[in-house]
This record gives C-alpha cells, sequence and structure tokens, in this order.
C-alpha cells in the first residue's frame, strides 16, 4: 500500500529549501512512499530573487511521488487583522490547508493509498489542528540546530514554571546561565536575539507547549557534532516525542548553481585561479546588510589584512531584505577599489555552496544562519563567527565555545533583522582584521577540528550512518503510527 505525507514548510529559503530536501531523501528511502508538499505564500510582499527562483523552479520538478502545491495569497479567507501577526497569519490558512488536503485525500482512495501523517516546520505548529482533524499524527522538522531546540524548551519550562520574564532578565546583562543543552554557561549577551523580542518570544513560546503533541521531530543535525544537545533532548525526563538527527540536509548536488547569473559565474571563474585555500569568503545570508559605515570598517580590515576575498556586499534596511549599494566607490574608501582589484571581489549576491566548494577558499566570515554553517562543515571551511539576528548568537556560541569549530570576530552582535530592539552597532575594523587573520591561520587546531568534522557529517549521510539510521527509523516509525 501507498503512504502519503503531507509536508508543510515555512517561507524563506532557510526553512522551504531544507524541507523539500527532506521530502526527496525520504523517498530515496522507500519506494513505498508519496509526497505533497503545500506551500503557503510569504507573508510579507518582498521576496529575496533567489527565493523566487527556487519557488519557481519547484512547479517544475513535480512528479508521480513528489508533488507541490501552491496556495495563493488569494485563497486566503478575510481576516479582521489589518496587520495581522505571524501566528494569526499562519492561522488564517488553516482552512485553505484542510481543503488542500481534502482533495488529497479524495484522489487516493484506500486501499491503493492512505495519509500517513504531516511533517510540518516548527513555524507551522498551527497545523497540527489540520492533522487531528484528518486523525494523522503531526511531526515537526526543526531547521536549525539541536542546541536551539533545546534552549526553546528550557526557556520555555522557565517561563511557564519558573515564572520567569527572559527578556528583562537577561537584556543588557552580564549574567551567564546553565543550559542543559550546552556543557558550559551561556552568557546572556549570547542569548539569541529573537528570544528577548517582545513580538517573537511569543510566537517560540507557542510552539513549545504544542510540542509534545506530535510523534517525533526530524533536526536539521548530525548525532557526532552535537551530541550533548542530543543527549537532552532524548532524556525520557523531557516527555518529548522521538527526536531524530536527520541532517546534514543540504543540496549540493549543483552546489547552488540554479541561478548564477554572469557576475557570479565570473567571481567562480577568478576563484579557480586562486591559490588553495587563500580566499577569505564573507557572505551574510539573504536577509543580511550592513550600514555605509559597517561597510568602510570591512573595507578596512581586508586590506590591511592583506588576504586575498570575495565579499558578498549589501545595504540594510530596517524591514526587508537588504538592497545593493549603487555606488560602491562612493561608500568605501577612497581607493579601495583600485588598489584591492587584483585580489578581490565584491558581489551583492554569490552562490554560496559552490563558493565554498572551492578549493581556494580558505575561511568563511558568516552570520551564522545554520544552513551556512552546516555547509560550511560539509566543505572543511572554518567560520569567523559574526552572529546577525534569529537563533545566530546561539549558533556563533556553539561553534567557538562549545565544539571549538569556529573563531570569533564576535559571537553578541546585533543586526537589524527579527533581532532585540536596538540600533545596529558597528563593528571595528581592529576586530575585523583580528578574526580574519585567525580565521585564515593554515595549520590551526580549529581548521584541523573542521576538516575532522567535514568527513563525519559525510559519513553521518551515508549508509549506516546515524543520520541516515534515524532518516529510516523515522519511515519506519512513520509506517507503524498508522497501523
Amino acid at each position: 500500500m501507498k503512504l502519503e505525507l503531507v509536508l508543510i514548510p515555512s517561507t524563506g529559503d532557510g526553512h522551504l529549501r531544507p524541507l523539500v530536501e527532506v521530502a526527496k531523501l525520504l523517498l530515496d528511502n522507500d519506494d513505498h512512499l508519496s509526497i505533497t508538499v503545500i506551500i503557503i505564500p510569504s507573508m510579507h510582499e518582498f521576496q529575496t530573487t533567489s527565493y523566487s527562483s527556487y519557488i519557481a523552479s519547484l512547479s517544475t520538478t513535480s512528479n508521480d511521488r513528489l508533488r507541490f502545491s501552491f496556495i495563493s495569497s488569494a485563497d486566503r479567507p478575510n481576516s479582521p487583522d489589518a496587520e495581522p501577526n505571524f501566528i494569526s497569519y499562519m492561522e488564517s490558512y488553516k482552512p485553505v490547508v484542510k481543503a488542500t488536503v481534502a482533495k488529497l485525500t479524495d484522489y487516493a482512495q484506500p486501499p491503493s493509498s492512505r495519509l500517513a501523517g504531516f511533517v510540518m516546520d516548527i513555524f507551522c505548529t498551527t497545523m497540527i489542528d489540520v492533522a487531528n482533524d484528518f486523525g494523522v499524527p503531526t511531526y515537526l522538522f526543526y531547521p536549525s540546530n539541536a542546541t536551539f531546540f533545546g534552549l526553546q524548551i528550557h526557556v520555555q519550562y522557565l517561563c511557564d514554571v519558573e515564572k520567569c520574564d527572559i527578556i528583562s532578565e537577561l537584556k543588557d546583562s552580564d549574567t551567564e546561565l546553565e543550559v542543559p543543552c550546552l556543557t558550559r554557561s551561556l552568557p546572556a549577551k549570547c542569548f539569541p536575539s529573537v528570544l528577548l523580542n517582545k513580538e517573537w518570544l511569543p510566537v517560540f513560546l507557542r510552539q513549545a507547549r504544542r510540542f509534545r503533541e506530535t510523534k517525533g521531530f526530524l533536526v536539521n543535525t548530525f548525532a557526532e557534532l552535537e551530541p550533548q544537545a542530543m543527549s537532552f533532548l532524548s532524556n525520557g525526563d523531557n516527555n518529548l516525542p522521538t527526536v531524530y538527527a536527520v541532517g546534514p540536509v543540504l543540496s549540493v548536488k549543483n552546489n547552488g548553481l540554479d541561478s548564477a547569473d554572469d557576475k557570479q559565474t565570473e567571481i567562480l571563474r577568478w576563484l579557480d585561479d586562486q591559490p588553495d585555500r587563500s580566499v577569505v569568503f564573507l557572505c551574510f545570508g539573504s536577509m543580511g546588510g550592513f550600514s555605509e559605515d559597517q561597510a568602510k570598517e570591512i573595507a578596512i580590515a581586508l586590506e590591511r589584512s592583506g588576504h586575498r576575498f570575495i565579499w558578498c556586499l549589501r545595504r540594510a534596511t530596517p524591514m526587508g531584505p537588504p538592497e545593493e549599494f549603487t555606488n560602491l566607490e562612493e561608500i568605501l574608501p577612497e581607493g579601495f577599489l583600485d588598489r584591492t582589484s587584483e585580489i578581490g571581489k565584491i558581489i551583492g549576491w554569490a552562490p554560496q555552496r559552490a563558493v565554498l566548494a572551492s578549493p581556494a577558499i580558505g575561511g568563511f566570515v558568516s552570520h551564522c544562519g545554520w544552513n551556512s554553517i552546516l555547509e560550511s562543515l560539509w566543505f572543511g571551511v572554518p567560520i569567523a563567527t559574526w552572529p546577525l539576528y534569529a537563533e545566530q548568537q546561539l549558533n556563533a556560541f556553539e561553534m567557538v565555545e562549545e565544539l571549538g569549530l569556529a573563531v570569533e570576530i564576535r559571537n553578541h552582535f546585533q543586526g537589524v533583522y527579527m533581532a532585540a530592539e536596538t540600533d545596529m552597532e558597528l563593528m571595528t575594523a581592529e576586530e575585523i582584521e583580528r578574526g580574519v587573520r585567525c580565521l585564515m591561520e593554515k595549520d590551526s587546531d580549529v581548521r584541523d577540528r573542521v576538516r575532522k568534522m567535514s568527513k563525519k557529517s559525510h559519513m553521518a549521510v551515508m549508509d549506516g550512518g546515524s543520520s541516515h539510521a534515524a532518516l529510516v527509523k523515522f519511515i519506519q516509525d512513520a509506517t507503524r503510527n498508522i497501523s
């Protein structure tokens, strides 16, 4: 009998792409599965170019076993909220999602096929109600790491049981917290900015309160990378459902070249001519941008360091994706572009996976988004941490202090997107130069540890590896849960 899974990703590159890759992994490991991915439109009008092109590409990749169902914003019922928050926005789509699944189940009647359950992104927990309406189990996909997952559970306990006011107690504080998913104390300054935000903290608490209604979690990590966090999550005292570490979930077959333009192609050709491990790559994610003052500091640091570089540089905007600078000569130090023309390249956006895959890349200055961290480990490239928003401060702390897999530029920088209510800080040229020099050391202990962890990441997803075994176990458990 065929089994059907319904997958519901949240919007945004860091949520949609990994869950689509999970769908492909599931289908590769069980011929009896078929999957429908229901794609909800973004709450915001803006979308990055890469995200829009990726959405468009999905419509051409549907087949008998992997289908994509696109919900239009016009299908959303009228909402009483003039400007809905994230929770009410997702809830407003429940009737549309339910109707979409109902059509699917009408089409695939037993005994030929059976709905086995929902796998949904953590920002779609309100859709647990829809799965309950169909009488099937829910599984959650956690696109970030096991450590942040564990911290989210711990914060929910502190708020609901200990009655702590997290924001007032930790914001601008010098205290340190004992967190069970870490082996060392977490400084308050490295606490994830998204959990110190008055709008987003309730979202994460509401998620955590529903975790135990599910049958399991697929987490984008591998057991060898985060042993302390996985031990905490698997502790029966937490009363959590089964946690499956199935990562790294990456799309590395084409190294992100599905939409490379002429400028990006030029960058890759330039890389081919550079010595091994000689180039530092600076890239800050789809939402990472900087002020003119910060761009100048980065430029000064790069020139002083003397290293070759590829720099993804864009202007920060308060509530949307970053924009291209219209005239780099006006914002960068006088003569910088001429002096560095042979050793450096500046681009608005680069095909990150293809760049990291190049032997010429010796280090990665990163915002520490979890997908970027997994990609850097996969390709054996050490990171210098420059977190901006969301959970990235925790990711940076984990990589530097907990795991020794990165060097620090700073682990507590505050950006302007999804961050605590603060003006954007300024990182000095001295800090950046020091971090870049440390990052690019040829025979450092960090580089050696990253090389070893890279091998473990590859082994984890191979037949018999820890993540492959967890994925197979998930399929077996999902099949048993409908028997």
